[in-house]
């Protein structure tokens, strides 16, 4: 995700600067190369040798001579991206008013001046957040281009965000702009249909791919709809849902208002359902469900719009040939952009085995479901 990335970390003098060790080992193992700047007040909460020690790199804790903030985050500097991190209240302030009294906000003048992204995580009791000198602050900040990176609000305490969101974040400041705002509708993970009221049928299907493809186009510049049934994430609005055809008319409510630009159906959607019993089925006697076919979602997405689909096609065989037949046969048959075949026996895993088949062309992958993400992601990117 930041590989090759080059990230100046300002630290100011948050109670969450206690976090930034993991924050800095969190952005090099998605292989970013980190450089920490630190306010006086961040050197009281967390020394500087922790500091360097997490980035493997000396620290800045006063512009000298040498100029440190054009260095870093100049025209011609080493940042390719600012992140602030944790940023007090003061810090917010001073940014929006190009006070430079610190070795971060004189990073961060110097990096707005220069067009170098500034991505911002908030940390800070709850009423400093909602203090309107504070939110006219951010508004001004954002209204330059700058990505502030919610936190999250829990005891009274606008609290920094996960490692994760930043990560990501910063990933969505510094990388190619692909989707420049367009709505993706992905769906993700294994659907439901319930046979009574504690039972039901479903599949092994993790969502780990589909999360991953969402991620990934959330950090090349789309707005991302997760359609699944799972919980709340910080890179895109979430619709739960149970059904296969609470999926289906969910992403079809997009798809018809004209809220979505593409569709990547990666969910294993139930292919039969049941009509449930309205109380618990006793158990220790024979019983027999009949099963009815439910409607495939790419073809009812293809009715209702011209638009860029990406499907995905789970098989058992192990058979390439016979995977990229099956595959064909989707993609024909409801105008795909193009399709992932899967093997099936990777359900649940990190790695995983597939096929982007197309028309025309077919192409191996194998590796981790999070690089699959991006591939997918770019590959839509350019569709769109």
């Amino acid at each position: 995700m930041l590989a090759g990335v080059n990230v100046a970390l300002g630290v100011t003098g948050s109670i969450a600067a206690v976090k930034v060790v993991e924050l800095a080992h969190e952005l090099r193992r998605r292989g970013a190369s980190v450089r920490a700047v630190m306010t006086d007040s961040a050197q009281g909460i967390v020394h500087p040798w922790a500091v360097e020690f997490a980035t493997d790199r000396s620290v800045v804790t006063e512009i000298t001579g040498q100029v440190e903030h054009v260095e870093l985050c100049g025209r011609d500097g080493w940042a390719d991206v600012l992140l602030v991190a944790p940023a007090t209240a003061n810090t917010v302030g001073k940014m929006a008013g190009a006070i430079d009294d610190s070795p971060v906000t004189t990073c961060a003048t110097t990096a707005l001046g220069a067009d170098v992204p500034v991505v911002v995580a908030p940390a800070m009791h709850e009423p400093m957040y909602d203090h309107p000198g504070v939110l006219d602050a951010i508004d001004r900040v954002e209204s330059w281009g700058v990505e502030f990176v919610e936190p999250r609000i829990e005891e009274g305490k606008a609290k920094i965000a996960t490692e994760e969101a930043i990560a990501l974040d910063v990933a969505r400041a510094c990388s190619p702009d692909g989707f420049a705002g367009a709505n993706v509708v992905v769906t993700s993970g294994a659907t439901s249909e319930p046979i009574d009221p504690v039972r039901l049928l479903s599949n092994r299907s993790s969502g780990k791919t589909g999360r991953a493809v969402a991620r990934a186009c959330y950090a090349l510049g789309a707005d991302v709809t997760l359609v699944h049934d799972g919980p709340d994430v910080p890179y895109a609005e979430v619709a739960e849902v149970e059904t296969a055809a609470e999926m289906t008319d969910k992403v079809l409510d997009r798809v018809e208002g004209g809220a979505a630009d593409a569709v990547v159906s990666a969910a294993a959607i139930s292919d039969y359902t049941v009509e449930a019993a309205d109380e618990k089925i006793r158990s220790g006697r024979d019983l027999t469900l009949e099963l009815t076919p439910t409607t495939k979602l790419i073809d009812r997405v293809r009715e209702a719009g011209d638009l860029p689909v990406v499907g995905f096609k789970a098989e058992t065989s192990g058979d390439d040939e016979e995977m990229v037949a099956q595959a064909r046969e989707t993609l024909r048959r409801a105008a795909l952009s193009f399709v992932v075949a899967n093997d099936a026996s990777v359900m649940g895993d990190d790695l995983t085995r597939t096929l982007f088949v197309r028309e025309n062309s077919t192409r191996k992958y194998e590796g981790t479901k999070g690089e699959l993400g991006w591939q997918v992601a770019e590959q839509l990117a350019d569709e769109l």
